[in-house]
């Protein structure tokens, strides 16, 4: 099974880099299912219902969420019985759910997700435990878990600790994608941050003369997605069956593999 996951899709733009980039991906690393973490796809907050029809649109299989879960409103609507997957350590009686599973040609893959406490300012669950739990009910012939969080030693050590009971490992919420893809020791796939989709030269897809200036001055200014149009793509491509991984950065001024 052949996975490719698309690391924080951040605003419209974000949402126009899918759509302008995915084909070229589709040529050059078919895959058999799209994963896309969409939580900030909703003016860099959240995600609404139109945000989740274009993600289908473009053949994603499950969106995951994270810290802006339920930043929109609108969203009690429609989670329940959507292909979302939100961080499976929200409290019990959450909306939504932790977990979901996918099938292809007879084979299935759990897509989980936890939230991280080191600096994310949520009261969420023991994520550690929140996983323990749930890998005693999962009966999946492929588990793939998506930890959004702010620290990467939390994240490192989320791997280790899933280490040898999960496929994969793969880090969001900081945007940055980073260089440390690997397998570990146990053989599960990892990767500490899978990147952000959206503005290239935004910071972290907002704009970049805003967050200066929040920088700067250290007043509490609310961030909005920059209106640039330089555009960047970056996922993780996952082959289960061979137990590989790699890093994808597709952008309008070049493409790097």
């Amino acid at each position: 099974m052949k996975i490719l996951y698309i690391g924080d899709v951040y605003g419209e733009r974000g949402l126009e880099a899918c759509e302008r980039f995915l084909p070229q991906i589709k040529r050059e690393y078919p895959y058999h299912m799209l994963i896309v973490n969409g939580e900030n796809s909703a003016d860099g907050l959240g995600m609404r219902l139109k945000e989740y029809k274009r993600f289908m649109a473009l053949g994603a299989h499950v969106i995951t969420l994270g810290n802006h879960s339920f930043s929109k409103n609108e969203i009690f609507d429609f989670i329940e019985d959507a292909n979302i997957v939100r961080p499976l350590n929200y409290p019990p009686g959450t909306p939504g759910k932790g977990y979901k599973i996918l099938q292809f040609n007879q084979q299935s893959l759990a897509v989980v997700q936890v939230m991280g406490r080191v600096h994310m300012h949520d009261p969420l669950d023991n994520p550690f435990t929140a996983l323990d739990q749930v890998l005693e009910t999962i009966q999946a012939d492929y588990i793939l878990v998506d930890v959004h969080a702010e620290a990467t030693s939390e994240k490192l050590v989320l791997g280790h600790y899933l280490d040898g009971r999960v496929n994969a490992v793969l880090g969001t919420h900081t945007h940055v994608q980073t260089n440390d893809a690997m397998r570990l020791p146990q053989g599960t796939l990892y990767l500490t941050d899978v990147g952000m989709t959206g503005v290239k030269f935004g910071i972290i897809g907002a704009d970049r003369a805003t967050v200066m200036k929040k920088f700067t001055t250290g007043l509490p200014l609310r961030l909005f997605p920059s209106e640039d149009t330089t555009l960047q793509l970056n996922a993780a491509y996952l082959d289960l069956d061979l137990n590989t991984i790699q890093t994808l950065h597709y952008s309008d001024d070049t493409k790097e593999v």
